[in-house]
């Protein structure tokens, strides 16, 4: 839906974001249906170009590229490097030219537009990290223009993610097309502008996000004198609703208030509710027609290991299978092994077709991996 809206643009790439979920199979999907990939890290690379993904559709983002995965990157062919520095810049093409290479490059460019999104994953403010002041971007471009090894040919910029409205995202664009005229102007090239992702999805009922067709009916607006390639690094707004966390009731423990719904997944499988008190709809597999009203948590030694609190939920009993909607995206992607628990098992569904696609990784293999140095032996 959301690359079908974008068609009404002349010239679009699509970096699906690996962050949001990178499991093989989701990614080949991907690479079946021609996306790119945006990438933060050396490994999530390798996901994509395993994958089938093809190199010259790669980008690669973050703030943190180490040396040694810019030269991963630059040994590997990706198409753009999303420079969060000037000193980025400066060692990416030290490194390109080493090798005989020229690296394609875009400045992002933080816009100091708030997002009205969740704190933790607004990225587009002055206080943020992400990104180079919007007021220093153009005498940096021109510099990093001019270094051997470097091809500037864009800039990137992304606000934050799950975002409700678009009216931040119409001010960060017409920022960055002043920015790039600005920077025309002075006499370089840029043919491609980044313009992130962060379109929002609803993960309960009456939330309200901006239809895909209306965001792109705002970027063909504000962009249709621009004549450059639009680039989009949607996560989100693809997997997100495609998946479901499953669990099962462990116990009801009576509370002081309402009673405590005790379910086998925890913080470790599903953080978002932990880090941003996210909510995640928690539906009966099979309902009996009767209604609760619980507090959701898990096994984890943790007092924020709670996935809601005074819900209104389908009634469940111990034994019960439930889940937990809208797990695609940010769900087993940030799982981890804490109080020693496994990692979650993923399972991709087709019609009446099923595949374990990430198998359960249970404690003892996890201890195995793990030595005793010869002094405590």
């Amino acid at each position: 839906m959301f690359r079908d809206a974008l068609s009404v643009l002349p010239r679009v790439h699509i970096a699906f974001a690996v962050k949001a979920n990178p499991n093989l199979a989701v990614l080949k999907l991907r690479a079946a249906e021609g996306y790119g990939a945006d990438v933060v890290s050396g490994g999530e690379m390798d996901r994509a170009l395993a994958a089938g993904i093809r190199a010259e559709g790669i980008v690669f983002s973050g703030v943190g590229k180490s040396a040694a995965e810019l030269v991963r990157a630059l040994d590997a062919g990706i198409g753009q490097f999303n420079l969060e520095s000037e000193e980025e810049g400066i060692e990416l093409a030290a490194l390109a030219a080493a090798r005989g290479l020229t690296a394609s490059a875009a400045l992002r460019v933080n816009p100091d537009v708030d997002a009205g999104t969740h704190g933790k994953i607004s990225t587009g403010k002055a206080e943020n990290k992400f990104g180079v002041p919007y007021d220093l971007a153009a005498g940096m471009y021109a510099r990093l223009s001019a270094l051997p090894g470097l091809e500037m040919r864009g800039l990137a910029v992304h606000i934050g993610s799950q975002l409700a409205r678009l009216e931040p995202l119409e001010r960060a664009f017409a920022r960055m097309g002043d920015l790039m005229r600005t920077i025309r102007a002075a006499g370089q090239a840029i043919t491609h502008m980044d313009l992130g992702g962060g379109i929002g999805v609803p993960y309960k009922a009456g939330d309200v996000f901006p239809a895909p067709a209306d965001y792109a009916a705002m970027v063909a607006r504000v962009t249709a004198d621009w004549d450059v390639t639009l680039m989009f690094e949607p996560g989100r707004v693809i997997a997100g609703n495609s998946g479901v966390l499953v669990t099962r009731v462990i116990r009801v423990k009576p509370g002081v208030t309402v009673p405590f719904v005790i379910v086998d997944a925890a913080m470790n499988d599903l953080a978002r509710p932990a880090l941003y008190d996210a909510w995640h709809d928690f539906i009966a597999v099979t309902p009996s027609g009767e209604r609760m009203v619980a507090n959701i948590v898990g096994p984890i030694c943790e007092s924020s290991d709670t996935f809601a609190m005074g819900r209104d939920i389908d009634a469940v009993k111990p034994g019960d299978l439930a889940v937990f909607r809208t797990a695609g995206a940010y769900g087993a992607t940030m799982a981890n092994t804490y109080n020693s628990r496994a990692l979650v098992p993923e399972v991709m569904v087709d019609g009446d077709r099923w595949a374990i696609v990430a198998d359960r990784i249970d404690p003892a293999a996890i201890l195995a991996a793990e030595r005793v140095p010869e002094w405590l032996v």
